[in-house]
């Protein structure tokens, strides 16, 4: 089935589902679980938006919902604890975010009902039978697909076309890159660049990899999604600066830290979409039913400074294509 004739029928099936009001007897409980840090500014504005869209959905805290945020900070072994002790609670449904997350849930419970937001391919983790027909107690929403690794390339090759090597960042323990790999290497021989693995564990192989590729002046990186890159996105966007090294991201909040360029899906409608997930199943909408929603919003966005910096022109089309330039 074609991407586009999967999304129509999915919106189809969604808008099917009969949403009650939302009364109940009792409050329900609604579990969190977050793969980044509670101090970081653009995950709280992540889990504000559910909270708002549930609210929109005639959930209001207090009266007839109680939400348990539990935030991890990139540490696996965490993930595992607070999924644990969050299923020991018997919520209603938990919202799992990040990869390793959504997997410490799933080894927790095959019963309780987990809505994920996740960078990876769900059919191939084994979370759900099929996108369409998810089966178990998982569905939610993939944040990217495959073919988007040739357009981080092709864009990064537009905004710095000086380069001829592409350091792909990732920590294959939080997130497996091979999502991406395959159309990033096709895009890169048909490009005429380089493109190397960098995979990395800690702030030192961070800094040893951008250092690596920025040694010759004609590296460039793309930092896949990763809540390890995320965690650690200060270290990846002061090296690629220290070591000039233009570099391309997943997600806006990159480039409003002063990284170079992102292109990728609208995080806060994700999280706002996840919200109406859980409204169905708390409604009584079972998850094996409900079809994985992929990607339909994305952004493109542009630090100004950053291109300075670099000594980067930006052309008149990605001018016309960015969602939004920082100053």
């Amino acid at each position: 089935m074609k991407r586009r004739d999967f999304m129509t029928f999915l919106a189809g099936v969604v808008a099917g589902f009969p949403r009650p009001a939302s009364s109940t007897s009792r409050p329900r409980h609604i579990g969190v679980l977050m793969g980044v840090d509670g101090a970081d500014a653009s995950a709280q504005a992540r889990v504000a938006a559910f909270r708002e869209a549930l609210a929109e959905l005639g959930w209001t805290e207090g009266p007839n919902l109680r939400i348990d945020v539990r935030w991890t900070a990139g540490d696996i072994q965490r993930m595992r604890s607070e999924a644990a002790a969050l299923v020991a609670e018997a919520p209603d449904a938990v919202l799992a975010s990040g990869t390793p997350a959504i997997a410490a849930l799933r080894d927790a419970t095959t019963t309780i009902p987990i809505v994920f937001v996740t960078y990876g391919d769900p059919v191939t983790r084994g979370w759900v039978a099929s996108l369409a027909q998810p089966g178990g107690n998982v569905t939610g929403l993939a944040n990217f697909e495959a073919s988007i690794g040739s357009k981080w390339l092709e864009l990064l090759r537009e905004i710095a076309p000086h380069i001829a090597r592409v350091a792909l960042l990732s920590n294959p323990h939080t997130e497996p890159p091979s999502l991406f790999i395959k159309s990033i290497k096709t895009a890169a021989t048909a490009l005429g660049i380089e493109a190397l693995t960098a995979d990395v564990y800690d702030d030192g192989e961070i800094s040893q990899a951008i250092s690596n590729i920025g040694r010759n002046g004609d590296g460039g990186l793309i930092a896949l999604p990763d809540i390890f890159n995320t965690t650690h996105r200060a270290t990846i966007i002061a090296e690629a600066a220290r070591h000039r090294v233009p570099a391309i991201y997943s997600l806006r909040f990159f480039a409003l830290a002063g990284g170079l360029i992102s292109y990728g899906i609208d995080n806060l409608d994700v999280y706002r979409r996840a919200a109406s997930y859980v409204d169905h199943i708390l409604n009584g909408a079972r998850p094996a039913d409900l079809p994985v929603q992929l990607p339909s919003k994305f952004e493109c966005v542009i630090n100004l400074t950053t291109a300075k910096a670099l000594g980067l022109v930006i052309t008149p089309r990605l001018r016309v294509m960015a969602n939004e330039m920082i100053e």
